[in-house]
């Protein structure tokens, strides 16, 4: 688990600088914010995937990388495609996001198993 949190890390990253390059090439405020929001989140897998944690901030990280990939793949598709994921992919991908910070912050009230 802590090596796919990692690998998504960079995967985040790597396509973040790309959409930002294309946005400010080819224009396009969906690409900046799909950027953006990829940019921000990919530290924050890096670090769980780093840290190892416990069963509930891996959760979390999983629930932000899904998340991530839903609400930046829609906004990036509407751009590049001129359509959508899926109705709502947006709004859900924002909505697993939140639920993967609040995750990996109720995983620090848990007890580690030991």
């Amino acid at each position: 688990m802590q090596r796919l949190l990692i690998l998504a890390a960079g995967l985040l990253g790597a396509a973040g600088v790309a959409l930002l390059a294309a946005a400010s090439h080819a224009g396009g405020d969906n690409l900046r914010t799909a950027a953006s929001f990829m940019l921000a989140h990919a530290p924050a897998l890096l670090a769980l995937g780093l840290a190892g944690g416990g069963r509930g901030a891996r959760l979390g990280g999983l629930l932000i990388l899904a998340g991530v990939a839903l609400f930046s793949g829609d906004l990036a598709l509407r751009d590049f495609a001129g359509t959508r994921l899926f109705p709502m992919a947006a709004p859900t991908g924002g909505t697993l996001t939140i639920l993967g910070w609040l995750t990996v912050a109720a995983s620090a009230l848990t007890r580690p198993k030991g």
